[in-house]
Protein backbone atom coordinates (compact mmCIF):
# COMPACT_ATOMS: atom_id res chain seq x y z
CA UNK A 1 0.00 0.00 0.00
CA UNK A 2 1.47 3.31 -1.09
CA UNK A 3 1.20 6.17 1.40
CA UNK A 4 1.58 9.71 0.13
CA UNK A 5 1.41 11.61 3.43
CA UNK A 6 4.47 13.43 4.67
CA UNK A 7 5.58 13.73 8.28
CA UNK A 8 4.53 17.39 8.34
CA UNK A 9 1.00 16.60 7.13
CA UNK A 10 0.77 13.81 9.66
CA UNK A 11 1.69 16.13 12.51
CA UNK A 12 -0.90 18.68 11.41
CA UNK A 13 -3.60 15.99 11.19
CA UNK A 14 -2.70 14.68 14.61
CA UNK A 15 -2.91 18.16 16.09
CA UNK A 16 -6.35 18.70 14.56
CA UNK A 17 -7.68 15.41 15.91
CA UNK A 18 -6.26 16.02 19.38
CA UNK A 19 -7.97 19.41 19.37
CA UNK A 20 -11.25 17.69 18.49
CA UNK A 21 -10.75 15.31 21.40
CA UNK A 22 -10.24 18.23 23.74
CA UNK A 23 -13.39 19.93 22.49
CA UNK A 24 -15.36 16.73 22.97
CA UNK A 25 -14.11 16.45 26.54
CA UNK A 26 -15.10 20.03 27.27
CA UNK A 27 -18.50 19.47 25.72
CA UNK A 28 -19.18 16.35 27.75
CA UNK A 29 -17.98 18.04 30.91
CA UNK A 30 -20.56 20.78 30.52
CA UNK A 31 -23.56 18.47 30.28
CA UNK A 32 -26.18 18.11 32.97
CA UNK A 33 -25.21 15.52 35.63
CA UNK A 34 -27.01 12.23 35.14
CA UNK A 35 -29.46 10.73 37.59
CA UNK A 36 -27.46 8.11 39.29
CA UNK A 37 -27.42 4.70 37.72
CA UNK A 38 -24.16 4.27 39.63
CA UNK A 39 -21.94 6.53 41.71
CA UNK A 40 -20.19 9.42 40.01
CA UNK A 41 -16.77 8.50 38.70
CA UNK A 42 -13.89 10.42 40.22
CA UNK A 43 -10.20 10.45 39.63
CA UNK A 44 -9.75 8.10 42.56
CA UNK A 45 -12.48 5.65 41.58
CA UNK A 46 -13.09 3.77 38.32
CA UNK A 47 -15.85 4.81 35.96
CA UNK A 48 -19.16 3.00 36.50
CA UNK A 49 -20.12 0.22 34.14
CA UNK A 50 -23.26 0.96 32.12
CA UNK A 51 -25.23 -2.13 31.18
CA UNK A 52 -27.98 -2.15 28.60
CA UNK A 53 -30.64 -2.41 31.31
CA UNK A 54 -29.14 0.61 33.08
CA UNK A 55 -29.24 2.64 29.86
CA UNK A 56 -32.83 1.63 29.11
CA UNK A 57 -34.02 2.45 32.60
CA UNK A 58 -32.31 5.84 32.72
CA UNK A 59 -33.73 6.74 29.30
CA UNK A 60 -37.22 5.65 30.40
CA UNK A 61 -37.35 7.83 33.52
CA UNK A 62 -35.90 10.82 31.63
CA UNK A 63 -38.18 10.56 28.59
CA UNK A 64 -39.10 14.17 27.64
CA UNK A 65 -42.38 12.95 26.13
CA UNK A 66 -43.75 11.89 29.52
CA UNK A 67 -45.01 15.37 30.33
CA UNK A 68 -46.96 15.56 27.09
CA UNK A 69 -48.38 12.10 27.69
CA UNK A 70 -49.60 13.06 31.13
CA UNK A 71 -51.27 16.15 29.66
CA UNK A 72 -53.03 14.05 27.01
CA UNK A 73 -54.23 11.63 29.71
CA UNK A 74 -55.67 14.54 31.71
CA UNK A 75 -57.36 15.77 28.54
CA UNK A 76 -58.89 12.33 28.01
CA UNK A 77 -60.11 12.26 31.61
CA UNK A 78 -61.75 15.63 31.07
CA UNK A 79 -63.41 14.26 27.95
CA UNK A 80 -64.83 11.34 29.94
CA UNK A 81 -66.29 13.66 32.57
CA UNK A 82 -67.80 15.87 29.89
CA UNK A 83 -69.29 12.93 28.00
CA UNK A 84 -71.14 11.81 31.16
CA UNK A 85 -72.95 15.14 31.56
CA UNK A 86 -76.70 15.39 30.92
CA UNK A 87 -78.10 18.04 28.54
CA UNK A 88 -78.81 21.39 30.18
CA UNK A 89 -82.45 22.36 30.77
CA UNK A 90 -83.98 25.41 29.11
CA UNK A 91 -85.88 28.16 30.88
CA UNK A 92 -88.25 30.05 28.57
CA UNK A 93 -90.48 33.13 28.86
CA UNK A 94 -93.07 34.20 26.30
CA UNK A 95 -95.61 37.07 26.28
CA UNK A 96 -98.67 36.99 24.04
CA UNK A 97 -101.20 39.69 23.05
CA UNK A 98 -98.88 42.58 23.76
CA UNK A 99 -100.89 45.79 23.01
CA UNK A 100 -99.57 48.47 20.74
CA UNK A 101 -98.83 52.00 21.88
CA UNK A 102 -101.96 53.74 23.10
CA UNK A 103 -104.08 50.57 23.00
CA UNK A 104 -104.51 50.31 26.74
CA UNK A 105 -102.78 48.66 29.68
CA UNK A 106 -100.80 45.58 28.75
CA UNK A 107 -101.34 44.08 32.20
CA UNK A 108 -105.01 43.52 31.49
CA UNK A 109 -104.65 42.17 27.95
CA UNK A 110 -101.32 40.31 27.79
CA UNK A 111 -100.61 36.69 28.60
CA UNK A 112 -97.21 35.52 29.91
CA UNK A 113 -95.87 32.00 30.07
CA UNK A 114 -92.83 30.80 32.00
CA UNK A 115 -91.69 27.29 31.01
CA UNK A 116 -88.99 24.80 31.96
CA UNK A 117 -87.81 22.40 29.21
CA UNK A 118 -85.66 19.31 29.54
CA UNK A 119 -84.38 17.01 26.79
CA UNK A 120 -84.58 13.32 27.72
CA UNK A 121 -81.98 11.28 25.91
CA UNK A 122 -83.24 7.99 24.59
CA UNK A 123 -81.26 5.07 23.25
CA UNK A 124 -78.33 5.32 25.70
CA UNK A 125 -76.69 8.46 24.30
CA UNK A 126 -74.83 9.32 27.49
CA UNK A 127 -73.52 5.80 28.06
CA UNK A 128 -72.37 5.61 24.43
CA UNK A 129 -70.58 8.97 24.64
CA UNK A 130 -68.85 7.97 27.86
CA UNK A 131 -67.71 4.66 26.42
CA UNK A 132 -66.31 6.46 23.36
CA UNK A 133 -64.41 8.93 25.54
CA UNK A 134 -62.95 6.09 27.63
CA UNK A 135 -61.85 4.27 24.48
CA UNK A 136 -60.14 7.41 23.22
CA UNK A 137 -58.33 7.68 26.55
CA UNK A 138 -57.19 4.07 26.25
CA UNK A 139 -55.76 4.84 22.82
CA UNK A 140 -53.75 7.75 24.24
CA UNK A 141 -52.17 5.44 26.82
CA UNK A 142 -51.52 2.68 24.27
CA UNK A 143 -49.87 5.03 21.76
CA UNK A 144 -47.71 6.54 24.50
CA UNK A 145 -46.56 3.05 25.46
CA UNK A 146 -45.61 2.26 21.86
CA UNK A 147 -43.69 5.54 21.63
CA UNK A 148 -41.75 4.59 24.76
CA UNK A 149 -40.88 1.22 23.26
CA UNK A 150 -39.65 2.93 20.08
CA UNK A 151 -37.43 5.08 22.29
CA UNK A 152 -36.07 1.94 23.95
CA UNK A 153 -35.05 0.65 20.51
CA UNK A 154 -33.19 3.89 19.81
CA UNK A 155 -31.37 3.60 23.13
CA UNK A 156 -30.40 0.01 22.42
CA UNK A 157 -29.06 0.97 19.00
CA UNK A 158 -27.06 3.82 20.53
CA UNK A 159 -25.66 1.39 23.10
CA UNK A 160 -24.63 -0.99 20.30
CA UNK A 161 -23.02 1.88 18.40
CA UNK A 162 -21.00 2.79 21.50
CA UNK A 163 -19.86 -0.84 21.78
CA UNK A 164 -18.81 -0.85 18.12
CA UNK A 165 -16.93 2.42 18.58
CA UNK A 166 -14.99 0.91 21.50
CA UNK A 167 -14.13 -2.10 19.34
CA UNK A 168 -12.85 0.21 16.61
CA UNK A 169 -10.64 1.94 19.17
CA UNK A 170 -9.06 -1.41 20.04
CA UNK A 171 -8.44 -2.16 16.36
CA UNK A 172 -6.86 1.26 15.85
CA UNK A 173 -4.71 0.75 18.94
CA UNK A 174 -3.46 -2.60 17.64
CA UNK A 175 -2.78 -1.05 14.25
CA UNK A 176 -0.77 1.75 15.86
CA UNK A 177 1.27 -0.77 17.87
CA UNK A 178 2.01 -2.75 14.68
CA UNK A 179 3.00 0.43 12.87
CA UNK A 180 5.38 1.44 15.65
CA UNK A 181 6.97 -1.99 15.73
CA UNK A 182 7.34 -2.06 11.95
CA UNK A 183 8.79 1.47 11.98
CA UNK A 184 11.51 0.32 14.38
CA UNK A 185 12.34 -2.62 12.11
CA UNK A 186 12.57 -0.38 9.06
CA UNK A 187 14.78 2.06 10.95
CA UNK A 188 17.18 -0.70 11.80
CA UNK A 189 17.34 -1.74 8.14
CA UNK A 190 17.88 1.86 7.04
CA UNK A 191 20.61 2.37 9.63
CA UNK A 192 22.24 -0.82 8.37
CA UNK A 193 22.03 0.54 4.78
CA UNK A 194 19.85 -2.40 3.77
CA UNK A 195 16.96 -0.10 2.74
CA UNK A 196 16.97 3.42 1.26
CA UNK A 197 16.14 6.50 3.32
CA UNK A 198 12.68 6.92 1.78
CA UNK A 199 11.68 3.59 3.33
CA UNK A 200 12.11 5.10 6.77
CA UNK A 201 10.04 8.14 5.75
CA UNK A 202 7.25 5.88 4.52
CA UNK A 203 7.29 3.97 7.79
CA UNK A 204 7.16 7.24 9.75
CA UNK A 205 4.20 8.37 7.65
CA UNK A 206 2.40 5.06 8.22
CA UNK A 207 2.91 5.40 11.98
CA UNK A 208 1.62 8.96 11.93
CA UNK A 209 -1.44 7.85 9.96
CA UNK A 210 -2.05 5.02 12.45
CA UNK A 211 -1.87 7.56 15.27
CA UNK A 212 -4.43 9.77 13.51
CA UNK A 213 -6.76 6.83 13.03
CA UNK A 214 -6.40 5.95 16.72
CA UNK A 215 -7.19 9.54 17.73
CA UNK A 216 -10.23 9.60 15.45
CA UNK A 217 -11.46 6.27 16.79
CA UNK A 218 -11.16 7.58 20.36
CA UNK A 219 -13.10 10.70 19.44
CA UNK A 220 -15.80 8.61 17.78
CA UNK A 221 -16.04 6.37 20.87
CA UNK A 222 -16.29 9.38 23.15
CA UNK A 223 -19.01 10.95 21.01
CA UNK A 224 -20.90 7.65 20.90
CA UNK A 225 -20.95 7.49 24.70
CA UNK A 226 -22.04 11.12 24.93
CA UNK A 227 -24.80 10.51 22.38
CA UNK A 228 -26.01 7.54 24.42
CA UNK A 229 -25.91 9.52 27.68
CA UNK A 230 -27.93 12.33 26.12
CA UNK A 231 -30.99 10.07 26.31
CA UNK A 232 -31.06 10.85 30.04
CA UNK A 233 -29.14 14.17 30.01
CA UNK A 234 -26.15 12.41 31.48
CA UNK A 235 -22.45 12.44 30.82
CA UNK A 236 -20.32 9.99 28.89
CA UNK A 237 -18.06 9.12 31.82
CA UNK A 238 -18.92 5.44 32.05
CA UNK A 239 -17.53 2.14 30.87
CA UNK A 240 -19.29 -0.43 28.76
CA UNK A 241 -19.44 -4.06 29.88
CA UNK A 242 -16.44 -6.10 28.81
CA UNK A 243 -17.33 -8.80 26.31
CA UNK A 244 -20.80 -7.44 25.63
CA UNK A 245 -19.99 -6.66 22.01
CA UNK A 246 -18.64 -10.14 21.33
CA UNK A 247 -21.56 -11.87 23.04
CA UNK A 248 -23.87 -13.37 20.40
CA UNK A 249 -25.44 -16.03 22.60
CA UNK A 250 -28.84 -14.36 22.35
CA UNK A 251 -29.05 -15.59 18.75
CA UNK A 252 -30.04 -18.99 20.13
CA UNK A 253 -32.93 -17.60 22.18
CA UNK A 254 -36.40 -18.43 20.92
CA UNK A 255 -38.18 -15.29 19.78
CA UNK A 256 -41.31 -14.17 21.54
CA UNK A 257 -44.64 -13.26 20.02
CA UNK A 258 -45.54 -9.89 18.56
CA UNK A 259 -45.45 -7.22 21.25
CA UNK A 260 -48.83 -6.95 22.91
CA UNK A 261 -48.44 -3.17 23.12
CA UNK A 262 -48.59 -2.83 19.33
CA UNK A 263 -51.73 -4.94 19.14
CA UNK A 264 -53.38 -3.00 21.96
CA UNK A 265 -53.17 0.15 19.86
CA UNK A 266 -55.24 -1.47 17.12
CA UNK A 267 -57.63 -2.99 19.64
CA UNK A 268 -58.11 0.44 21.16
CA UNK A 269 -58.96 1.75 17.70
CA UNK A 270 -61.44 -1.09 17.32
CA UNK A 271 -63.00 -0.13 20.66
CA UNK A 272 -63.26 3.46 19.50
CA UNK A 273 -64.94 2.38 16.28
CA UNK A 274 -67.33 0.09 18.17
CA UNK A 275 -68.14 2.88 20.61
CA UNK A 276 -68.71 5.22 17.66
CA UNK A 277 -71.14 2.67 16.20
CA UNK A 278 -73.05 2.72 19.48
CA UNK A 279 -73.05 6.52 19.52
CA UNK A 280 -74.48 6.68 16.00
CA UNK A 281 -77.08 4.06 16.84
CA UNK A 282 -78.09 6.06 19.90
CA UNK A 283 -78.42 9.17 17.74
CA UNK A 284 -80.84 7.28 15.52
CA UNK A 285 -83.22 7.07 18.49
CA UNK A 286 -84.88 10.50 18.70
CA UNK A 287 -84.72 12.36 21.99
CA UNK A 288 -87.87 13.66 23.67
CA UNK A 289 -88.13 17.21 24.93
CA UNK A 290 -90.66 17.77 27.73
CA UNK A 291 -91.70 21.09 29.15
CA UNK A 292 -93.79 22.41 32.00
CA UNK A 293 -94.73 25.97 32.81
CA UNK A 294 -97.14 28.47 34.22
CA UNK A 295 -99.29 30.86 32.14
CA UNK A 296 -100.59 34.17 33.46
CA UNK A 297 -103.61 35.70 31.73
CA UNK A 298 -104.97 39.22 31.83
CA UNK A 299 -107.75 38.22 34.20
CA UNK A 300 -105.14 37.40 36.86
CA UNK A 301 -105.59 33.70 36.24
CA UNK A 302 -102.76 31.17 36.42
CA UNK A 303 -102.75 27.95 34.47
CA UNK A 304 -100.36 25.02 34.17
CA UNK A 305 -98.86 24.35 30.75
CA UNK A 306 -97.36 20.93 29.89
CA UNK A 307 -95.88 19.92 26.57
CA UNK A 308 -93.59 17.45 24.80
CA UNK A 309 -91.95 17.18 21.39
CA UNK A 310 -90.08 14.56 19.44
CA UNK A 311 -88.53 14.80 15.95
CA UNK A 312 -90.09 12.70 13.23
CA UNK A 313 -87.71 10.26 11.50
CA UNK A 314 -89.08 11.00 8.11
CA UNK A 315 -85.79 11.63 6.31
CA UNK A 316 -82.79 11.26 8.60
CA UNK A 317 -82.38 7.89 10.28
CA UNK A 318 -78.59 8.31 10.73
CA UNK A 319 -78.01 5.10 8.81
CA UNK A 320 -75.09 6.50 6.80
CA UNK A 321 -73.18 7.44 9.97
CA UNK A 322 -73.85 3.97 11.41
CA UNK A 323 -72.55 2.28 8.26
CA UNK A 324 -69.44 4.47 8.31
CA UNK A 325 -68.68 3.58 11.93
CA UNK A 326 -69.17 -0.13 11.19
CA UNK A 327 -66.77 0.11 8.24
CA UNK A 328 -64.17 1.85 10.40
CA UNK A 329 -64.44 -0.93 12.98
CA UNK A 330 -63.94 -3.58 10.29
CA UNK A 331 -60.95 -1.63 8.96
CA UNK A 332 -59.37 -1.52 12.42
CA UNK A 333 -59.78 -5.28 12.76
CA UNK A 334 -58.20 -5.85 9.33
CA UNK A 335 -55.32 -3.51 10.21
CA UNK A 336 -54.59 -5.51 13.36
CA UNK A 337 -54.46 -8.78 11.44
CA UNK A 338 -52.21 -7.23 8.77
CA UNK A 339 -49.82 -5.78 11.37
CA UNK A 340 -49.58 -9.07 13.24
CA UNK A 341 -48.83 -10.99 10.04
CA UNK A 342 -46.17 -8.47 8.98
CA UNK A 343 -44.53 -8.43 12.40
CA UNK A 344 -44.47 -12.23 12.62
CA UNK A 345 -42.73 -12.37 9.24
CA UNK A 346 -40.17 -9.77 10.30
CA UNK A 347 -39.52 -11.56 13.60
CA UNK A 348 -38.81 -14.80 11.76
CA UNK A 349 -36.48 -13.00 9.34
CA UNK A 350 -34.55 -11.32 12.14
CA UNK A 351 -34.18 -14.61 13.99
CA UNK A 352 -32.49 -16.13 10.95
CA UNK A 353 -30.31 -13.04 10.48
CA UNK A 354 -29.13 -13.20 14.06
CA UNK A 355 -28.04 -16.81 13.67
CA UNK A 356 -26.30 -15.98 10.39
CA UNK A 357 -24.41 -12.97 11.77
CA UNK A 358 -23.43 -14.82 14.92
CA UNK A 359 -22.06 -17.67 12.81
CA UNK A 360 -20.12 -15.28 10.57
CA UNK A 361 -18.59 -13.43 13.52
CA UNK A 362 -17.60 -16.71 15.15
CA UNK A 363 -16.00 -18.05 11.97
CA UNK A 364 -14.05 -14.84 11.44
CA UNK A 365 -12.75 -15.04 15.00
CA UNK A 366 -11.93 -18.74 14.98
CA UNK A 367 -10.91 -19.40 11.38
CA UNK A 368 -10.02 -16.32 9.34
CA UNK A 369 -8.40 -13.99 11.86
CA UNK A 370 -5.76 -16.51 13.08
CA UNK A 371 -4.69 -17.11 9.48
CA UNK A 372 -4.48 -13.38 8.74
CA UNK A 373 -2.48 -12.75 11.91
CA UNK A 374 -0.12 -15.59 11.07
CA UNK A 375 0.30 -14.17 7.54
CA UNK A 376 1.35 -10.81 9.00
CA UNK A 377 3.90 -12.49 11.25
CA UNK A 378 5.34 -14.55 8.39
CA UNK A 379 5.56 -11.61 6.01
CA UNK A 380 7.23 -9.40 8.59
CA UNK A 381 9.72 -12.14 9.44
CA UNK A 382 10.43 -12.56 5.73
CA UNK A 383 10.83 -8.80 5.37
CA UNK A 384 13.38 -8.81 8.18
CA UNK A 385 15.38 -11.44 6.23
CA UNK A 386 14.97 -9.49 2.96
CA UNK A 387 12.53 -11.94 1.40
CA UNK A 388 9.54 -9.55 1.15
CA UNK A 389 9.04 -5.91 0.27
CA UNK A 390 7.55 -3.07 2.24
CA UNK A 391 4.38 -3.25 0.13
CA UNK A 392 4.00 -6.94 0.99
CA UNK A 393 4.04 -6.16 4.69
CA UNK A 394 1.57 -3.30 4.33
CA UNK A 395 -0.77 -5.45 2.21
CA UNK A 396 -0.79 -8.19 4.85
CA UNK A 397 -1.47 -5.70 7.64
CA UNK A 398 -4.21 -4.01 5.61
CA UNK A 399 -5.90 -7.36 5.01
CA UNK A 400 -5.80 -8.07 8.73
CA UNK A 401 -7.30 -4.70 9.61
CA UNK A 402 -10.05 -5.07 7.00
CA UNK A 403 -10.92 -8.47 8.43
CA UNK A 404 -11.16 -7.04 11.96
CA UNK A 405 -13.29 -4.16 10.66
CA UNK A 406 -15.52 -6.71 8.93
CA UNK A 407 -16.02 -8.51 12.20
CA UNK A 408 -16.95 -5.26 13.95
CA UNK A 409 -19.46 -4.45 11.20
CA UNK A 410 -21.03 -7.91 11.48
CA UNK A 411 -21.31 -7.64 15.26
CA UNK A 412 -22.80 -4.16 15.03
CA UNK A 413 -25.38 -5.43 12.55
CA UNK A 414 -26.08 -8.29 14.95
CA UNK A 415 -26.78 -5.91 17.82
CA UNK A 416 -28.91 -3.63 15.64
CA UNK A 417 -30.97 -6.62 14.54
CA UNK A 418 -31.20 -7.67 18.18
CA UNK A 419 -32.53 -4.22 19.07
CA UNK A 420 -35.17 -4.44 16.35
CA UNK A 421 -36.20 -7.93 17.40
CA UNK A 422 -36.45 -6.86 21.03
CA UNK A 423 -38.66 -3.98 19.95
CA UNK A 424 -40.98 -6.18 17.89
CA UNK A 425 -41.38 -8.71 20.71
CA UNK A 426 -41.54 -6.18 23.56
CA UNK A 427 -38.54 -7.72 25.28
CA UNK A 428 -37.88 -4.59 27.35
CA UNK A 429 -41.45 -3.74 28.31
CA UNK A 430 -40.67 -4.74 31.89
CA UNK A 431 -38.25 -1.80 32.06
CA UNK A 432 -41.18 0.52 31.39
CA UNK A 433 -43.25 -1.28 34.03
CA UNK A 434 -40.43 -0.84 36.53
CA UNK A 435 -40.19 2.85 35.63
CA UNK A 436 -43.93 3.31 36.15
CA UNK A 437 -43.86 1.88 39.68
CA UNK A 438 -43.55 4.46 42.48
Amino acid sequence: MKIERSDLVGRWDRAAVITAVALALVWSGSTIPQRAYAQEATEASPQPVLTLRDALYQAAIADPALEGTQARIRAAQGGIRQADVRPNPTLGVSIDNVPTIGAGSWLNRSEATVSYQQTLERGGDREARTRLARSEGDLVVAEARVAQMDRMEEVQRAWAEALAAEANVEIARQNYALAQQFEREVRRRVDAARDPLFAGARADSATALAQIELDQAQVAARLARITLAKFWNGRGDFQLPAGAFEDTSSANDVSGEVAEEDLIVFRSRQDIASAQVRVEQAKAVQDVTVSAGVRYTGENDLSLVIGASIPLQRYDRNQGAIDRALAQRNAAQADERALKTEREREIARLQVLLLSRASEARRIEEETLPQAERAVILVREGFARGGFTYNDVMSAQTALLELKARKVAVLQSFHNDRARLDRLTGAHSDVLDQEARP
